[in-house]
This record gives structure tokens, sequence and C-alpha cells, in this order.
């Protein structure tokens, strides 16, 4: 999969997820597992609508999200170099 963005773990909160996108100054994240493999992507405005459900707390993660392997209509493809990371794009987890 070919993917840029900001690399997230998966267990990472909705909270710091959205702050994450913040300080970024991004509108989506790149999901990774515990093996560093990417399990899909998430955008703003899919977590702030999580945000505003009458269910959300504050230890909601973004596994808990996802609705499948990619919850945006399409992945976002990018040059990706050794080590399946994009050039210039930290990792980030927790």
């Amino acid at each position: 999969m070919d993917a840029a963005g900001p690399r997230v773990r998966d267990d990472m909160t909705v909270e710091v997820a959205l702050a994450v996108m913040a300080s970024a100054d991004v509108e989506y994240l790149v999901l990774c597992d515990g093996d560093d493999e990417c399990t899909g992507s998430i955008t703003r405005a899919e977590l702030a609508v999580h945000r505003r459900s009458s269910t959300y707390t504050d230890r909601l993660r973004l596994r808990d999200v996802l609705d499948g392997p990619f919850t945006s209509p399409a992945p976002r493809p990018v040059a990706v170099g050794e080590h399946g990371r994009a050039p210039g794009v930290l990792a980030l987890s927790r």
C-alpha cells in the first residue's frame, strides 16, 4: 500500500489523533498496527463525527472507529521510500 501523511498507531485515542492533525496541519492520518503495517486512514471530518456522538468517550481508540481497511474513499498514493515510509514523514505513535 502506498500512503502519505503522518503515520500513527491505531491504538491512539481519537482525542490525541485530532491534536496531532491540528498540530501537523493535516486533514488525515495513515493508521498502522503494532507491526507497522498500514491498516487504513482516517480524516479529521470522520473523527469529528465520532467526537460529536453521544457514545463518545475520551478513551475511544482509532481502531474502534474504523469501518474497513480504508475509511476514506481512496488511498492517497505517494512514492514510498525504503522501509515503506514516504520521504520526510515522521512516524508518530501514542
